[in-house]
């Protein structure tokens, strides 16, 4: 693969992430490897907390949550996946595949998450961090899942995701920091916008980011569907706590929750909860009052 990667000095003006990266190497699937960056904070004999993000964010989406959560004594691990923040960007279409962002998921996890984990994933982190969940699922005491699912193609998909999918293939600049702030409630500020857009120095880098939304599967024999529909079994199965955290003004995810709720078994007795004034990217938007959901379920383990 010929891969990009984003040069520290794009980095140099985030002032409100003071994370220093990380990386290890995954395999790039064909001959060579690929490094994958990720963030580390509070106590590494913590208990792991894992904060996966999605399209087309990185780690820095997690900058409200961390803090906290390290605070409160755990190990949080939040990685860039492949194509996103500081790690590499393979620079052709074909190089992103579902089963290919699976592998260096599955990988960096395998060499950085040393104890069974608490998994809080959203969008595409939710894609790719249920499978995981489904594959392992003795390496997880629990998840919290946020606007996010694990599409099959059995369902039509929303009109808000159909109409995204279109804009991210027709847009002539793919505009990053403003697919973000248009996902949130709140109005991003400059400083923010401009951390969400420094992984993009030019539209070379966004091969990825823009893939992602073709890789959903959305017809019943799209090319993951029947892997997403064999993991959905596996899920139903899953018994350890399980909770929905969606926000209440996400038209992509909406009603994804009740889903989940009625369908994985360990779903059963948990304390769900809606994000009021959250938008798609509720992060953003409420993350210090997720952190404290996330901390209060973890406790009541």
């Amino acid at each position: 693969m010929q891969i990009l990667k984003t040069p520290e000095s794009a980095f140099s003006n985030i002032s409100d992430f003071p994370y220093e990266p990380q990386y290890v190497q995954v395999t790039d699937t064909v001959s060579s490897e690929l490094s994958m960056a990720y963030y580390q904070a509070g106590p590494t004999d913590g208990h792991p907390v894992v904060l996966l993000h999605g399209e087309p964010t990185w780690a820095y989406l997690y900058r409200k949550m961390i803090p906290i959560l390290a605070d409160a004594g755990f190990n949080v691990l939040a990685p860039d996946l492949i194509g996103f923040g500081r790690s590499d960007k393979p620079t052709r279409s074909s190089d992103y595949t579902y089963a290919r962002h699976l592998i260096w998921v599955r990988e960096w996890f395998n060499q950085v998450v040393k104890q069974p984990a608490t998994l809080f994933c959203q969008d595409w982190g939710g894609l790719l961090g249920l499978r995981l969940v489904a594959d392992m699922p003795e390496r997880f005491c629990g998840v919290v899942a946020a606007n996010t699912g694990l599409p099959t193609g059995d369902q039509k998909p929303s009109k808000a995701f159909t109409a995204w999918r279109r804009f991210s293939q027709d847009v002539p600049e793919f505009p990053t920091s403003d697919i973000i702030d248009k996902g949130t409630v709140t109005d991003l500020s400059d400083s923010v916008k401009a951390a969400y857009d420094a992984p993009f120095p030019d539209e070379t880098y966004k091969v990825g980011a823009r893939m992602f939304p073709l890789l959903v599967p959305t017809q019943p024999d799209s090319t993951d569907s029947q892997a997403n529909r064999n993991a959905w079994q596996s899920l139903k199965q899953f018994n350890k706590p399980f909770m929905t955290a969606f926000s209440d003004s996400d038209p992509v995810t909406a009603g994804g929750d009740k889903f989940m709720q009625h369908t994985i078994l360990g779903c059963k007795g948990i304390a769900h909860t809606t994000i009021k004034s959250g938008g798609h990217f509720l992060q953003e938007d409420k993350g210090e009052e997720l952190a404290q959901v996330l901390i209060s379920f973890i406790h009541n383990y």
